[in-house]
């Protein structure tokens, strides 16, 4: 054997995109990469801070995960346009985290989540991600829209909850019993915020020149945010702001320290790791093959998904929650004419500016206007086409999707993602086990006896002989097709064979050879001869068992 032959694959390699596309930099690629990026920053800005909530946490500390996380995987990451922070699909996750255990082993479970995400990618293990289906993607996705619409009603209608509870149910009995205090104030701020953002012109919707295009640059979020922000503050409005509840943003960064920890909760700090591991990387990954389709690129999974952990282990030293890549953000980038990962780090390195300059202006921002926001990002990260195109698909499929975003929505997300791959397995067993096929052959006349008078049987097998179709071929053992002395099996179509159905054939081959019978094997292909050898199968059966025609099989 050649141990050299597979090195190269288990070699850890880490190469950052940005070393290459700093090869040749100039300052036309400079000045397109600082132009998106300064755009992404504003699109970010308010994203951070309506995520940061809707997860249970304060809004500087999703302010703080654009600029670390943005940067770092910006930085370290496989993408050349890929934007980093707090996504929308973290946020019913996080809550019931920061509900259950704090706001520190939140902390401390995102740090654990880094790790994991940092081994996955030095292992080389980031295309088994790709092996999540799409059905169980779509479900969760639409089931984390939902979790994040309710959890905005809340602020949107102004009511008076102390605390949201993190369960779906009791989120609906809640808001029911509190609508008798909804402030009408608030609502008409919300609902005016979300109209105005559904009805703004894209950029990419209008050419240069036209005045629409020039309105289009500014980001709808951050004029939803400065309007109402100036309402409230000229009018006096009666609502509830970021001051009001936050005590406003603070300028900077915080220095960076370790989460407070407990070492007998932080044992049960595993499983909620594993789901923001989990999540972060199938959607740092989706969102990344959704940027490569744009842009005609292909970018580094087991990069990008070491950068990801880098970025999730150092944004909690200063108080900064899950991060992973957003499609929200990286297409804005992407539209905004971003050529490589500076964009992304202008990104970060703007937000830091602006929240040390303009941190005290956002004490009059509105957590109507914030809910608004978050409720647009909802409607979008509904799959609303595919749910459309269900009846097109078969049970299978549709059961996956809606029980995978049911399961998200009522209980949480891991419990849905092993719910789905569960379900996804056993329909894939089924679909596998239904299209093996054991068929009679029609036998040329007069072979169906031999010279010496004994009667010979002949079936085709197609598809794989597993556990889950084995039955077929016990099928032959029944009293009907006990008259054969010589039984002739065309495997030439089984395409896999596991050591369930060796243990049929075996029985088979046994039960003949008690009644002084033969069974005979045409042509098995590469996988199934490989494990009939290895298992000695080959040699039971004798040098005539194994033939590579039919015609040879009936004359053996």
């Amino acid at each position: 054997m050649n141990r050299n032959a597979a090195s190269p694959r288990l070699r850890f390699s880490f190469r950052p995109r940005l070393v290459d596309a700093l090869k040749g930099y100039d300052r036309a690629t400079f000045a397109a990469d600082a132009a998106s990026g300064i755009t992404v920053a504003f699109v970010a800005l308010p994203l951070a801070m309506a995520f940061a909530i809707a997860s249970g946490v304060r809004p500087e500390q999703g302010i703080v995960t654009s600029i670390v996380a943005g940067f770092l995987i910006s930085a370290l990451g496989g993408s050349r346009v890929q934007i980093g922070g707090p996504a929308g699909a973290f946020v019913g996750l996080l809550y019931a985290i920061a509900a259950k255990y704090g706001v520190a082993n939140l902390l401390i479970a995102t740090m654990i989540a880094g790790v994991l995400l940092s081994a996955l990618g030095a292992l080389r293990l980031g295309t088994l991600i790709r092996f999540i289906p799409v059905s169980i993607v779509i479900g969760f996705t639409s089931g984390i829209a939902v979790i994040i619409a309710f959890s905005q009603l809340r602020d949107l209608l102004g009511v008076q909850v102390e605390k949201m509870p993190a369960n779906f149910i009791s989120q609906v009995a809640v808001l029911a019993h509190a609508l008798p205090t909804t402030n009408l104030m608030a609502l008409a701020i919300g609902a005016v915020s979300l109209i105005f953002i559904a009805v703004w012109p894209s950029p990419h919707e209008h050419s240069p020149g036209n005045w629409r295009y020039v309105t289009a640059k500014m980001p709808a979020n951050i004029v939803v945010l400065v309007v109402s922000a100036a309402c409230v503050w000229f009018f006096h409005l009666r609502v509830e702001t970021l001051g009001s509840r936050f005590g406003g943003l603070p300028r900077g960064l915080p220095m960076p320290a370790l989460p407070h920890f407990d070492w007998s909760t932080v044992q049960y700090l595993l499983a909620p790791a594993i789901s923001i591991a989990l999540l972060g990387a199938i959607e740092s990954l989706l969102c990344a093959r959704v940027a490569d389709g744009h842009i005609g690129d292909r970018h580094d999974p087991n990069q990008e998904l070491m950068a990801q952990g880098v970025a999730n282990f150092a944004a909690p030293l200063f108080g900064g929650i899950s991060a992973t890549g957003t499609i929200a953000r990286t297409m804005t980038n992407v539209r905004g004419g971003a050529r490589t990962p500076v964009a992304g780090i202008v990104h970060a390195v703007t937000l830091f500016l602006v929240v040390l300059l303009a941190a005290p202006l956002a004490e009059f921002i509105p957590l109507a206007a914030l809910a608004a926001i978050l409720l647009w990002v909802a409607y979008n990260m509904m799959e609303w086409r595919e749910f459309r195109a269900l009846p097109q698909y078969s049970w299978f499929y549709r059961a996956i999707v809606l029980a995978t975003f049911t399961l998200t929505v009522v209980f949480d997300l891991t419990v849905a993602v092993e719910a789905g791959l569960v379900l996804s397995s056993l329909f894939f067993i089924y679909r596998i086990s239904s299209i093996t096929k054991v068929e009679p052959i029609a036998l040329p006349a007069g072979a169906e006896r031999l010279a010496d008078g004994r009667r010979v049987a002949a079936w085709r097998v197609f598809g794989s002989l597993f556990f889950a179709s084995v039955t077929k071929l016990e099928a032959l053992l029944e009293a009907r097709h006990a008259w054969a002395d010589l039984v002739v099996l065309d495997v030439h179509q089984v395409i896999n064979l596991d050591t369930t159905g060796l243990d049929a054939l075996r029985a088979l081959h046994s039960h003949l050879a008690k009644r002084g019978g033969r069974l005979v094997l045409v042509n098995p292909n590469e996988q199934p001869l490989s494990l009939l050898t290895r298992s000695g199968f080959i040699a039971e059966l004798g040098e005539r068992g194994v033939v590579p025609t039919i015609e040879q099989a009936l004359n053996s």
